[in-house]
């Protein structure tokens, strides 16, 4: 979720000020992940003391530092501190430790970690949340120097227990072996490693000792989930607690006027009325008693900040900006004058609208107040974000509040708030109850596609130049939109007013375009913004590779050729990925064949390369899309298991989007859209059938959670051209094939 924490190591820059590479970024930060792990003993045991305080280490007899726990059972126990909402950091992380600790599988399992910044913090944000793709990228080296070093003390205990050589002790599978036939588990050496020093500087293994590293294996969740054993924010009951749901205005940067109670409080099981900074809160016994009671509020809204355009009206205003030009976000060449006087000129304005993140499990928190603090209970993305925002909403001292972090149904960036305005709207519940109690806050299906925070409205306007002898002389894309980043804690990232988040991917291409000039726009609206899975590469994405296999089309070139011999040397990743996708669907050239065509793209975001392969058929005026091939780079493929499915996931996430989403204000700038009828999921029996191929590499691992999105967009729309001559320019299909 460029969550702009999410976009600090990996975003790309205007050119003016180019940040540093993920790999210089990881080299630069090497201290500080030996040092989140254990540089020195000192802070090696002062982080497991932490963690034993704050209660993460439940049972242990070995706690070596912050992220691992031994019991005497033999189990180890990882704590995650990136939260778990489906993407596998559960299984990925807790593969590093077990690697590097030679344990069995069996014995592994993993937890959350609380909400504590100093132990937890993402390396490449400064401060505890998961988004970007980051968490594998971020804790690779980390991880697994807490795994060896838990390693090399219990090799320390076995090696003081038996009276042999440190050097003649091996661990296989979880178990500690001596020659001479002594053997021991993890458990019964544990508290004897707890008084063991623990190194400065653990080594770890070299690629071709990996023996859990690599391969398939079953993620560590998965049978919680599927037997229902899993809590999740939901689940939660405290004694006394009381379900709350909040009267949101129906039109964004609307305010509460007035309003009348006196109906809801006489809704069976309704306790309370109260007003918050968000709305009006409805307090009762019951969940259907605090619906119940919000229908029957009567609300006057102050509608005098709000946004009262429709969307038509809004991509006007978007499409007139974009021909204006904007600010140089990227130049190369002679930019966009390279075009003037070409023998030909294409053009295409692409749309793309608002966009929910509809997660599965929508907002949903926990929050109990006491005489001496509170303690909190919900699918926290940001703790470093949303725990301060309590703490100061309610006026407590930092060690006052517990904040614990929850299974989250999906994301998507929908809870990477920079605002943590879902933990301001329920500490702001908890205050106006003024004193001890326990509530839940709830916001339902409709508030949730009602409520803002979408993936902005972007126009791109595309020009290219073609001489007469058909070679490229210029290209320009000019990109409008609104900024995530401005307005709020994140401005102070943005360089020199511009926000790399809003054309990320439209930048750096792998392409030799030569002449280009790559354009942004800032617009301003009521209409609360935020990441949407893969950010600026969603629109990005499939903006720049439906427009270049236009561009490829008039030049009367293949689309996977005309790519290849355009990719720069320096872009090799680009090209590997492109050329194992074309190979696993059996590119021959041929876009159409029999009653299927078939569209290519690839694109590359945070630091992970995808291309995509879509075979596409014309079920009754839309597109039927039968089967997609998947190459994937992204460094060490930890989990070869996990990474086909979040690619599997990325697909079908953003098929269903380009083929039927949008977020729509209608007259007078209402949302119209309330739930999954008229912002429908792909269905089960649309869902393509997925082949995906990982590419070896030794290169440090990137993320898989948000670059499988990006490509299956225009290779659909390339394929859909290919076979029906129409562009689909207006985002989603559905609505270009209505019109």
């Amino acid at each position: 979720m460029t969550q702009t924490f999410e976009r600090l190591a990996f975003a790309k820059p205007a050119p003016a000020k180019p940040a540093l590479s993920r790999r210089s970024f990881l080299a630069s930060s090497a201290g500080l992940v030996i040092g989140m792990t254990l540089p020195l003993a000192a802070r090696a045991q002062s982080g497991a003391a932490a963690a034993l305080k704050s209660g993460a280490t439940g049972d242990a007899t070995f706690a070596p530092n912050a992220f691992v726990r031994v019991a005497p059972d033999d189990t180890i126990t990882v704590i995650i501190k990136h939260i778990e909402f489906g993407q596998g950091p559960f299984t990925g992380l807790a593969t590093l430790v077990a690697e590097e600790m030679d344990a069995d599988w069996s014995q592994m399992r993993a937890e959350n970690a609380p909400a504590n910044n100093e132990l937890y913090k993402n390396l490449a944000f400064g401060m505890q949340g998961t988004g970007g793709s980051t968490a594998m990228a971020n804790s690779y080296m980390q991880m697994r120097k807490a795994g060896a070093a838990a390693r090399a003390m219990l090799v320390a205990a076995a090696a003081e227990e038996w009276g042999v050589p440190e050097g003649e002790i091996t661990i296989s599978k979880g178990q500690i072996s001596h020659s001479s036939g002594k053997t021991s588990g993890f458990g019964a050496l544990a508290e004897k490693a707890a008084g063991m020093t623990p190194p400065e500087d653990p080594p770890v293994k070299s690629a071709d000792q990996f023996v859990l590293i690599g391969t398939d294996l079953p993620k560590l969740d998965t049978k919680a989930k599927s037997t229902g054993t899993a809590t999740f924010t939901m689940d939660v009951y405290r004694e006394g607690m009381q379900t709350v749901v909040v009267a949101h205005p129906p039109k964004l940067g609307a305010t509460v006027g007035s309003y009348d109670d006196s109906a809801a409080l006489e809704v069976p099981g309704v306790e309370a009325v109260r007003q918050i900074p968000q709305g009006v809160a409805v307090y009762a016994r019951s969940t259907h008693a605090a619906l119940k009671g919000r229908e029957a509020l009567s609300i006057e809204w102050d509608e005098s900040r709000a946004e009262t355009r429709s969307s038509a009206e809004i991509f006007e205003a978007f499409s007139k900006a974009a021909s204006e030009g904007g600010k140089d976000a990227e130049k190369l060449g002679d930019g966009a004058s390279a075009i003037e006087g070409a023998a030909q000129v294409i053009e295409a304005e692409f749309r793309f609208p608002y966009l929910a993140h509809a997660p599965m499990e929508p907002l949903d928190g926990v929050i109990e107040l006491r005489e001496d603090g509170a303690e909190v209970w919900m699918g926290s993305q940001f703790p470093a974000l949303d725990k301060p925002t309590i703490v100061q909403t309610l006026g407590l001292q930092p060690e006052a509040l517990h904040l614990n972090v929850m299974f989250a149904g999906g994301s998507f960036g929908r809870r990477a708030q920079d605002t943590a305005h879902f933990a301001g709207e329920l500490a702001e519940v908890a205050k106006a109850a003024g004193g001890p109690g326990a509530f839940k806050l709830v916001w339902t299906r409709e508030d949730d596609l009602h409520g803002g925070y979408y993936r902005p409205l972007t126009v791109h306007k595309m020009r290219a130049g073609l001489d007469a002898d058909g070679k490229l002389t210029g290209w320009e894309d000019v990109v409008v939109n609104q900024s995530i980043m401005a307005g709020g804690p994140m401005a102070q990232m943005m360089q020199d007013g511009m926000d790399p988040t809003s054309y990320e991917g439209s930048t750096k291409m792998p392409y030799d375009l030569g002449n280009l000039r790559v354009g942004w726009a800032q617009q301003e609206s009521p209409v609360t913004v935020l990441w949407w899975r893969s950010v600026g590469h969603t629109h990005t994405g499939y903006a720049t590779e439906v427009f270049l296999d236009m561009v490829l089309e008039a030049q009367g070139k293949d689309p996977v050729q005309g790519r290849l011999d355009l990719i720069r040397e320096d872009a090799g990743r680009d090209r590997g990925v492109l050329e194992k996708v074309a190979k696993m669907a059996g590119w021959d050239g041929n876009k159409v064949k029999g009653d299927k065509a078939y569209g290519v793209a690839v694109h590359e975001s945070f630091q992970t390369y995808v291309a995509q392969i879509a075979e596409v058929s014309d079920a009754g005026g839309h597109p039927r899309v039968h089967r997609v091939w998947c190459a994937v780079d992204c460094g060490v493929a930890v989990n070869p298991n996990v990474i086909r499915a979040q690619m599997e996931g990325g697909i079908g996430y953003g098929l269903g989007t380009v083929l039927f989403d949008e977020i729509t204000l209608g007259e007078g700038g209402a949302v119209q859209q309330a739930n999954f009828d008229s912002y429908r999921m792909l269905r089960i029996h649309e869902m393509p059938e997925v082949m995906v191929e990982i590419i070896a590499s030794d290169a440090d691992p990137t993320g898989v959670g948000e670059p499988g999105v990006p490509p299956i967009g225009p290779a659909v729309a390339n394929a859909w051209r290919a076979l029906t001559g129409k562009a689909v320019t207006d985002l989603p299909f559905l609505k270009t094939m209505e019109a």
